[in-house]
């Protein structure tokens, strides 16, 4: 006996598919969709609709751009400092540190973090686009402000290694930030002081 309509089922297993979204947390959401004003619905599946082709990735930093727009304006932007780079894991860890008002460099997303147990391996970061883009903008330091956690301190160290030190300066951001705190949920007092305090590696 099928005892929740197919569309409402439909929907509750899509929700759940989201990280942190349990079987009941997307039945909640579901339901409040069904009985809240159809044009939330409506507002929410178009919006999902465009998701895919609205948005798009820099073909330098892989931060998010427009659809269409091939370079990120914080990197074409000729008030930003080429020569400094930021290494971050996603493209959300971009707007937080953007918010401190503090940093004028450059960015580049890795697409994630090092993480045998979700199969990812250097080859899925943008690792080696890093590097050609270190030679390429003449790049005079990397900060490497990936999250303090074990997936993150492992890819800053994979990164290092990679790097030539004499050639360039690696610099880390310092551990203003709490430990096993995603770097895009940091509070800007915080996460400022942690930029403005990078140590050397």
């Amino acid at each position: 006996m099928q005892l929740v309509p197919k569309s409402l089922q439909s929907l509750i297993e899509a929700l759940s598919v989201l990280p942190g979204v349990g079987p009941k947390s997307a039945e909640r959401y579901a339901y409040y969709l069904l009985r809240s004003d159809p044009s939330n619905a409506d507002k929410l599946s178009a919006a999902l609709s465009g998701l895919h082709d609205g948005v798009g990735y820099c073909s330098k930093t892989y931060a998010l751009v427009e659809k269409g727009t091939d370079i990120s304006p914080l990197y074409s932007d000729e008030s930003r400092d080429k020569s400094l780079v930021a290494v971050v894991a996603d493209p959300f860890d971009i707007i937080a540190l953007e918010k401190t008002g503090q940093y004028t460099g450059t960015y580049h997303v890795l697409g994630g973090l090092l993480s045998p147990i979700d199969g990812l391996g250097p080859d899925d970061l943008h690792i080696p686009e890093l590097l050609t883009r270190i030679d390429e903008d003449n790049v005079a330091e990397v900060i490497l402000a990936t999250n303090a956690s074990v997936e993150g301190e492992s890819t800053a160290l994979y990164i290092q290694k990679h790097l030539d030190a004499d050639t360039v300066k690696i610099t880390r951001l310092a551990q203003g930030l709490p430990v096993g705190t995603d770097i895009d949920y940091a509070d800007q007092i915080t996460l400022g002081r942690a930029l403005a305090g990078r140590t050397n590696l």
